[in-house]
């Protein structure tokens, strides 16, 4: 009973037609109302902002801005790893749109930031917020003097920030809302650039930060192959929606794809928030649409589920089978509702992949793949990082998110040119 009622849940919330509906029941008259949520110690606020004033004269849009503060730890696990990471995934991210970041730019203090956040918090009309907030957040990231001007204490603006986010349902800075769906960062303003050209009948503009695809160049590796490492949980949506990528990435440029499986988050002892299970849901299906990779039905294997197939992938990684056992499973979960719970329903997914009935029984009675996963989730880590899917060639710098499968693709490209 339980697994039918996910079943439907994960249907309503992957139809395109109920988007459509609730869409056209959102719909307000006149100029699109954005509400846009700014953290001033969150870099990738200070590059969403960059990108606000082209927006709203390209479309005609109302801005209303909101300071927030830092999320809450249930919603940012690893809050230190997080911080190193944003710094420097946001210097990648600003040089791949031509956006503006301190090239030498450090983690604020709490004391910096929530002077920031006084020296913003009676300038909120967005006219006067797009260019100050801009100055401000450059000077916090580069470690300079604040503009000056008058400043106040911001906790009462912080907490109306945070209230309204939580009442509309997100929980990170840097995100925008537009008749009830939301949008992060540079990385999602696409997908609210394409609906509010449909809405103005102006489909056609640029986009501000155009999604990046793998070009899959000619080139080919002589000598040593590079090593992909890739660190994924059969919970994630985003793993699902990565793997495909991955190994034909690996496979166009002669790469080999090392498996580092994980436990989830939740299964880890790392809380996951209510209202960011509902966006992930959310913002996968749209990203799997654009990618073109199928998701919903689905039906969360966490616990039993995730154990078994990752057992049985355990096994089938030292069989040879490991990469298409990944790939099938992920796809059943994420897109056909399988419940791996069931011997019936794993049995056939394994011989999918070629594996017998006989060696997922041998499986599902061999725990040694829990060892495993913790090496892997130690190494992760070790890599900076915390959560699934991460990737990294030859030991070097590692993503995180499904997003940055492109910055793999130049890190190996790199690698090859190398020699």
């Amino acid at each position: 009973m339980k697994s039918t009622l996910y079943r439907l849940a994960s249907l309503a919330l992957t139809s395109r037609t109920l988007r459509n509906v609730s869409r056209a029941l959102k719909a307000r008259p006149g100029a699109p109302f954005i509400e846009y949520f700014h953290q001033v110690d969150d870099p990738y606020s200070h590059l969403v902002l960059q990108l606000l004033a082209p927006l709203r004269v390209a479309y005609g849009v109302e801005i209303r801005v909101f300071l927030t503060p830092a999320p809450d730890d249930a919603a940012a696990p690893e809050r230190e790893r997080l911080r190193a990471y944003a710094l420097r995934d946001v210097a990648r991210l600003a040089g791949s749109y031509g956006l503006d970041f301190p090239k030498i730019a450090s983690q604020p203090s709490a004391d910096a930031a929530f002077a920031a956040a006084g020296r913003l918090s009676q300038a909120l009309d967005f006219a006067t917020f797009s260019d100050l907030g801009l100055r401000v957040g450059e000077a916090l990231w580069s470690g300079a003097p604040l503009p000056e001007g008058p400043s106040t204490d911001p906790t009462a603006v912080l907490e109306r920030g945070r209230a309204r986010r939580r009442r509309l349902g997100h929980y990170l800075g840097g995100v925008l809302y537009y008749e009830g769906e939301w949008y992060w960062g540079v990385d999602r303003l696409h997908h609210l650039q394409r609906r509010l050209g449909e809405r103005a009948h102006r489909p056609s503009l640029p986009l501000l930060a155009a999604p990046k695809d793998l070009s899959l160049t000619a080139r080919r590796p002589s000598g040593t192959p590079p090593l992909i490492e890739l660190w994924f949980s059969f919970r994630s949506p985003y793993s699902w929606i990565c793997f495909p990528r991955m190994r034909r990435l690996a496979a166009h440029y002669g790469a080999d794809l090392k498996l580092r499986y994980i436990l989830p988050m939740v299964m880890r002892g790392l809380p996951v928030p209510a209202a960011k299970r509902q966006y992930i849901v959310f913002d996968v299906k749209r990203e799997a649409d654009r990618l073109g990779i199928p998701f919903g039905p689905m039906l969360d294997p966490v616990g039993p589920g995730v154990e078994r197939a990752t057992a049985v992938l355990h096994r089938a990684t030292g069989l040879g089978l490991g990469d298409a056992f990944a790939e099938i499973a992920l796809r059943a979960i994420w897109s056909e509702a399988a419940d791996l719970t069931r011997d019936s329903v794993l049995i056939g997914l394994a011989a999918d992949a070629g594996l017998s009935a006989l060696e997922v029984r041998r499986a599902l009675e061999d725990d040694s793949w829990r060892q495993v996963a913790e090496v892997n989730r130690q190494a992760l880590f070790d890599a900076g990082l915390w959560g699934a899917p991460t990737f990294r060639v030859n030991g070097g710098d590692a993503h995180w998110g499904q997003d940055r499968v492109c910055a793999l693709e130049e890190d190996l490209l790199t690698v090859l040119a190398a020699g």
